[in-house]
């Protein structure tokens, strides 16, 4: 049987969200920003709670592993120069998914058959906000952020506000796939292979930031883009049998 659920309609904060002391509401803000929205928000859609778990249970292995690497394996440079080196590492892969997201989308949109596009086109609300703000946020730490000190405490409070909020937006851009599901569901599993091999490719021409095996540098590497892959292709079998959802039926060319 499947485990369809209709998303959660908006409502008031809790009272427990309400009792928070304030300073946790405001290091929380960032990060409850960011997932308001890169989180798919299309009245309707299906939300399986399978496929969600499985989802949050790979990122979650994940950044364990990472923690893991990093813990049990001296560093090859400083944690100052590792921290550096991951930032710059967050823009590029920003700008990465800033191209291949639009021309994702784009793909599906037009590949669909009358009156597919104008359809789907109406559902592009909530990936332009995304992809927006993924933009904006690499505006910012790339032109903005450097000068910000000039400022003064002013300055501060923004990179405070700013450096969780573009590690939030980067982590859940990739999550969620720009907000793909808005448009369809099946467009996430589809997306998420694709932008993961692409950040294959730009950290093949990056050092490891620790000094592991070669072994262990090589299963962190190609870990990640099979690991999502195997559960997008696993997404995309879900949706089929539990659902009548396919590629084919979404672009209008189940008879064609």
């Amino acid at each position: 049987m499947s485990s369809y659920r209709r998303p959660p309609a908006p409502g008031p904060g809790s009272g427990a969200e309400e009792r928070r002391p304030g300073w946790v509401r405001v290091v929380r803000t960032p990060f409850v920003l960011a997932a308001r929205i890169h989180r798919p928000a299309r009245p309707g859609r299906i939300v399986d709670d399978a496929i969600r778990l499985a989802q949050i249970a790979r990122t979650a292995i994940g950044l364990l592993a990472g923690f893991w690497l990093v813990l049990a394996y001296p560093l090859r440079e400083g944690a100052g120069g590792v921290v550096d080196d991951k930032f710059s590492e967050v823009l590029v892969s920003a700008g990465l998914l800033l191209v291949i997201g639009p021309l994702g989308l784009a793909a599906f949109v037009f590949s669909a058959r009358p009156p597919g596009p104008a359809f789907y086109r109406a559902r592009l609300r909530g990936p332009a906000i995304a992809i927006g703000s993924l933009l904006a946020t690499v505006l910012a730490m790339s032109y903005g952020l450097p000068y910000a000190s000039m400022v003064g405490p002013l300055g501060a409070l923004a990179g405070l506000f700013v450096i969780p909020f573009a590690l939030a937006s980067a982590v859940l851009c990739v999550h969620h796939a720009f907000r793909a599901a808005d448009v369809h569901e099946v467009l996430p599993p589809l997306l998420s292979p694709v932008l993961v091999w692409s950040l294959f490719v730009v950290q093949l021409f990056d050092d490891a930031p620790v000094d592991a095996p070669l072994a262990v540098r090589v299963l962190f590497l190609v870990a990640p883009p099979l690991s999502v892959t195997a559960l997008s292709v696993w997404e995309l079998r879900r949706l089929r049998l539990s659902y009548g959802i396919t590629l084919r039926r979404a672009l209008g060319r189940e008879n064609g």
